[in-house]
């Protein structure tokens, strides 16, 4: 089925989507290198075809909604690779497109949906400074970083922004501004630590500025362990009065000197009803999160339907 225009509607009526896992991941497990700068993105423009299977794999496996490749895809990061500006804006624009070939694709008997990320200013440097935010940019410079790129994400008519991975609320009040005028929702997910942003903020005042932001459909977390994942969801509900969008990661832990994960998976769907409870509506998972767990989200939101 291909994808339709009503998921603002869907939360409205309080229904609960499943969104789709981690996109890196399940391309490395197709044997995709993405050691790259430009991470995903770089194959919108060398295996775009790799993206559609990534896309398909997770729609298949029950998600509704498909997270496009441009987290990392911008105009600067681009320019670095020597892939001028216009050209850059087809790639950016091609994310989207990409996503809506695997709904027309993917066997599923439901509508499914297109969300177009918006990574953080951090994600364009490559430098880990999005889990950190205060680049030492204020307000209006980020907006003027983040608005041309959603601009060509808006022409591409995704169903959905996905302000996603936000550290701090600098940058959170920047693309709240960025959005307006687009014609396109939003939802605005943070990444935190415990019950702050990943720059240090109570997560009530992160929360509180897209309370009134009449673009922003969905307020949340993503690309954080599940246990702060738990107590974001009951916080968000309550500040915003909105659907809240959870997404967390495995629960395992990056290790960046020595480039690979370690620990264990505490993502359980079991904690889908508790998130379901809490007043998440949109639910789905980050960072080592593939379509066989996606699958169980999917069964345990569908069980909780019947």
């Amino acid at each position: 089925m291909t994808c339709d225009s009503t998921l603002p509607r869907a939360l409205a009526d309080g229904r609960v989507v499943v969104l789709d896992g981690g996109l890196a991941n399940q391309l490395e497990a197709a044997g995709h290198d993405l050691s790259d700068e430009l991470w995903s993105a770089r194959l919108l423009a060398e295996e775009p075809g790799a993206i559609v299977a990534a896309h398909r794999a997770y729609y298949e496996a029950g998600a509704s909604v498909a997270i496009t490749a441009s987290y990392q895809a911008t105009f600067e990061g681009f320019a670095r690779r020597g892939i001028g500006h216009a050209r850059a804006a087809e790639l950016i624009g091609l994310s989207v497109e990409l996503a809506r070939t695997a709904a027309r694709e993917a066997r599923a008997d439901r509508p499914l949906w297109v969300a177009a990320s918006a990574g953080p200013y951090g994600a364009m440097l490559a430098d880990g400074s999005e889990y950190r935010g205060r680049y030492g940019l204020s307000v209006s410079d980020l907006e003027r970083f983040h608005r041309p790129r959603l601009e060509v994400l808006a022409a591409a008519r995704p169903d959905v922004f996905a302000l996603e991975t936000v550290p701090d609320t600098d940058e959170a009040r920047a693309l709240l501004r960025a959005v307006r005028g687009l014609g396109v929702p939003a939802w605005l997910s943070y990444s935190i630590e415990g019950e702050r942003t990943r720059a240090g903020q109570p997560l009530e005042e992160a929360f509180g500025l897209a309370a009134d932001a009449e673009e922003v459909v969905a307020v949340g977390v993503n690309c954080c362990a599940p246990d702060d994942a738990d107590r974001a969801v009951e916080l968000a509900a309550r500040v915003t009065g909105k659907p809240v969008v959870v997404y967390p990661n495995s629960g395992e832990t990056w290790d960046a000197g020595a480039r690979h994960w370690t620990g264990t998976s505490t993502f359980a769907p079991a904690r889908v009803a508790a998130w379901r409870g809490a007043g998440a509506r949109l639910i789905g998972g980050c960072c080592r999160v593939g379509p066989d767990t996606v699958a169980e989200v999917a069964a345990a939101v569908a069980r909780r339907a019947g």
